[in-house]
Formats: structure tokens, sequence, C-alpha cells
């Protein structure tokens, strides 16, 4: 009986090896194709309209910043010049009134960085709608199983590592859904938009003073 079994298991083994070799072909056949969605996100007009409205606020949140740093620095080069001459009350006084611009330059820094990065999300999210709208338009139309992104992410290793062949590559074909014409794209790769704004307010030195002069 055991021996039958046996002969059995043997016979369907081999019975069913070419079904599993027909359907084998099958699976190889599934597109999964690629693209950069940041690369399709810097080729928007969209974009650069995001961009100049985040320079444009930014440049007036450095007006504001510069104001107070220029209104701090001109107190503290005047504690320098005459803090000597100043009474203990009056001395105590202006380095309490330094230290507070300086709180106040760090909170406006910390707030003006904030509000670009809220600008900026408020802005990106449509977009992305968008660019994701014209990805699920290809991925059907083309027969896509599955349309991966190239980019993880800032300092992430990318998703795709090798791509031997573009024959999978969609980019243009999502380029193209939305308008945008990939034969007129410079042939260099566009820098990718910024996550956060590109630059953020300097820095100012500290005005609390170094060292409290010694009265004369």
């Amino acid at each position: 009986m055991k021996q039958k079994l046996i002969v059995f298991m043997v016979l369907m083994t081999i019975i069913s090896a070419p079904l599993f070799a027909q359907t084998t072909p099958a699976a190889s056949l599934t597109k999964i194709g690629y693209t950069n969605v940041d690369y399709v996100i810097g080729k928007l007009p969209e974009s650069k309209k995001m961009q100049n409205e985040l320079e444009v606020q930014k440049a007036q949140l450095d007006k504001s910043l510069g104001e107070l740093y220029k209104d701090a620095q001109e107190k503290y080069e005047a504690y320098q010049k005459n803090g000597a001459n100043m009474t203990e009350v009056i001395r105590a006084d202006k380095e309490k009134e330094l230290q507070g611009l300086q709180t106040r330059i760090q909170e406006m820094q910390t707030s003006a960085q904030t509000s670009l990065q809220n600008k900026q999300q408020q802005l990106l999210e449509p977009i992305l709608a968008k660019v994701n709208t014209a990805i699920q338009e290809v991925g059907k139309e083309n027969g896509f199983l599955y349309i991966l992104n190239m980019d993880a992410g800032a300092n992430t290793t990318p998703i795709i590592l090798y791509a031997g062949s573009e024959d999978m590559a969609v980019t243009n074909l999502i380029l193209r859904k939305l308008g945008v014409d990939p034969d007129k794209i410079e042939a260099a790769p566009a820098a990718k938009p910024a996550t956060t704004p590109a630059t953020t307010p300097a820095k100012p030195a500290a005005t609390t003073p170094a060292a409290t002069p010694k009265k004369k």
C-alpha cells in the first residue's frame, strides 16, 4: 500500500510539471513600470509657480527678520560703547532688553521656517494629487500591474537600484498625460523640487553681551 502511494505521488509530480511550466511564462509577462515623481513634478508649470510664491514669501520673512536683527545689532553696539558708563540698574535693563531681542530673533526664525514649510505643503498637495491621477490613468491604459517610484525621497535609498531597459519607463507617458511634451524638455535632468524651503533666514550673531563692561 505504501509503495502504491509513493508511485501515485511520483506520477502526479510528472503530470503536474508541464502545467507549472505553462503558467510560469504568463507570470513573467506582468508589466511593472517605473518613473521619478520628483522629476515629473519639477517639469510642471505649477512647480515653477509654487517656487515663485515660496520665494516671495521668504523674501518678506527675511525682510522682517533683517529689520529685527538690525535693531538688535544697533542696540548691542550702543551697549558695548556706553555700557561702562552705565549704572548697574541701567546696564542690567539693557542686557535684559538685548536678551529679549535675541529670543525674538530665534522665535521669528523658527516661525518663518514653519510658515514656509506649511506654505509649500499647501501648494504641493494639489500638484501631487494631479500627478497621482495621471499615474493611475497611465497604469490602467497601458496594462501595468505596478508603477514604482525610482526616488524614495531625500537621504533614502532609491526603490529601483537597476533598470536594464527603458522599455518600462513611463515618465514620458505621465508627462504627456499632464500636458507636458517630453521632447521639448532639456536633456539634462531638472533639479528635483525641495521638500523644504531652499534657504532659511540666516541666524544672526548672538546679541547677548559676551561680557559685562565694568563701570569706571
